[in-house]
């Protein structure tokens, strides 16, 4: 009935047309915040990311990010309608991994918590594998390691690793990336915070060129880096066209073409982040000598012991949850700000599996967090992350908290960062008695349910304190 309406209203928009809310995750307030963008402030972070890694009409790509996120503009509708790719989107959430492996896309961009949590699944299997299986796993996998590591340090390797590695990816490698749907995948971008540069290299050793990437919703895109320029401990170097500057503070400030044009109905907010053109991140982190990014934390969540160290806590929960027992962690200095403690929250079902193959009974998520085996289990994991710190930074006590966090209870925000302020406040009592001289507390808390009923959990958690590494 209205042919050429496509084109008319094609023909009636502007490039500063406003086109998208984009909410912010929600760490630091009590909601996300709306960021207002125009055509002209969403296209460059696309055009900068098919610079980086170009997309070509054959190339399938899968979507399954919510429009209302920045990523999802970029990748599953900028770098789609520019490049002419094909774009898939999965069935429903429970098929997602299934419906992955069976497009086989070449570009992928994932949540920073699915790759986390694929990491620990296979390292959960590797972990458990008997017989020639366990053999081939735990013999052949540090050749992608020593492949990766060559890799990142720009060096060639001889005829014989060569070979080798041909074989081990064959028999070996392939196959993982064939179960995670990454067979075909050239590009693999992380989103909505950093991997941990353990994660990284365990891709990396799976022949997965998984790339961290650094921009926000607010100032838009500003790193990334190419296949053979990746390095596990940053994010890439600044795009061009893009320019960064950081503060005496420590803070990240930059400018490009994509920063917002203000946040939804609240001037004097936006007055706070954008300054004479530069939006100021608030996120920490310096230029390394090799004209890197590296990001260390939110600038407000970096906290100055009393031995004059700082302590970035995302760096080390990064760390931690490389682990496939550990879901969660949530790493803090306490009010003394004497040393660092880490309150976990365990992976159940690794957590769980590991139990069972040890005959340790339990009944519950609380019960199974408690349990004497599992604390040490996790210690082993504290411990293998002190030993890359310096002293004054080591984690010095720990609990297995009884529950998970939750977004629900306003615990997480819905990208699952940790919301702190407000864990801060939920947790005071426990943070005290794992800073005082006890080694256990009992704990009564309230739980809401997702059909909206409220429960109480009640429990005794233990407090572990960890004698210095040498």
């Amino acid at each position: 009935e209205h042919p050429g309406i496509f084109e008319q209203n094609i023909e009636s928009g502007k490039v500063d047309d406003v086109c998208a809310l984009i909410y912010t995750s929600g760490t630091t307030g009590t909601a996300p915040k709306g960021a207002v963008h125009s055509f002209k402030t969403i296209r460059p972070g696309a055009e900068y990311h098919l610079n980086l890694d170009p997309l070509y009409e054959d190339d399938n790509m899968v979507s399954y990010l919510p429009p209302a996120w920045i990523t999802e503009q970029w990748f599953g509708i900028g770098c789609h309608l520019l490049s002419g790719s094909i774009l898939n989107f999965p069935e429903r959430p429970e098929t997602q991994q299934q419906d992955i492996r069976e497009i086989g896309p070449d570009m992928i961009f994932c949540d920073v918590r699915l790759w986390d949590s694929q990491a620990a699944v296979i390292q959960s299997k590797i972990l458990g594998a008997s017989g020639i299986k366990g053999f081939t796993l735990h013999h052949f996998l540090p050749v992608g390691y020593k492949m990766a590591e060559l890799k990142f340090n720009k060096q060639k390797p001889g005829m014989f690793r060569k070979l080798l590695y041909f074989l081990v990816d064959k028999l070996l490698l392939k196959p993982i990336r064939d179960h995670l749907g990454l067979v075909n995948a050239r590009i693999c971008y992380s989103s909505g915070a950093i991997l941990s540069p353990d994660a990284c290299r365990f891709y990396h050793a799976l022949n997965v060129p998984l790339n961290n990437l650094y921009g926000t919703t607010e100032g838009g895109a500003l790193t990334g880096a190419r296949t053979e320029d990746i390095n596990p401990d940053t994010v890439g170097t600044v795009h061009p066209g893009a320019e960064v500057k950081i503060t005496d503070e420590g803070e990240i400030v930059y400018r490009e073409p994509g920063i917002f044009l203000g946040y939804y109905k609240n001037p004097e907010m936006t007055a706070g982040v954008l300054i004479d053109g530069w939006f100021h991140s608030g996120d920490s982190g310096y230029i390394n000598d090799k004209g890197h990014l590296v990001f260390l934390d939110r600038l407000s969540d970096i906290v100055e012991l009393t031995n004059g160290e700082k302590l970035a806590p995302q760096y080390i929960e990064s760390r931690l949850k490389f682990s496939p027992y550990i879901k969660d962690a949530w790493v803090l200095a306490g009010p003394q700000k004497a040393y660092p403690i880490a309150i976990i929250i365990i992976n159940y079902e690794n957590v769980g599996r590991w139990a069972d193959q040890r005959k340790v009974s339990y009944t519950t998520f609380t019960d199974l967090s408690q349990k004497p085996e599992i604390i040490g289990l996790i210690r082993k994991d504290i411990d293998r992350i002190n030993e890359s710190l310096t002293p004054g930074l080591r984690i010095k006590k720990y609990v297995n908290l009884h529950k998970e966090f939750d977004p629900d209870e306003a615990e997480l925000t819905r990208t699952r960062k940790l919301r702190r302020p407000f864990l801060e406040e939920r947790y005071k009592d426990l943070v005290d008695a794992i800073y005082s001289d006890r080694s256990s507390v009992p704990i009564e808390a309230q739980v809401r349910y997702r059909d909206g009923r409220t429960g109480v959990v009640k429990t005794t958690i233990t407090i572990k304190s960890i004698e210095e590494v040498g």
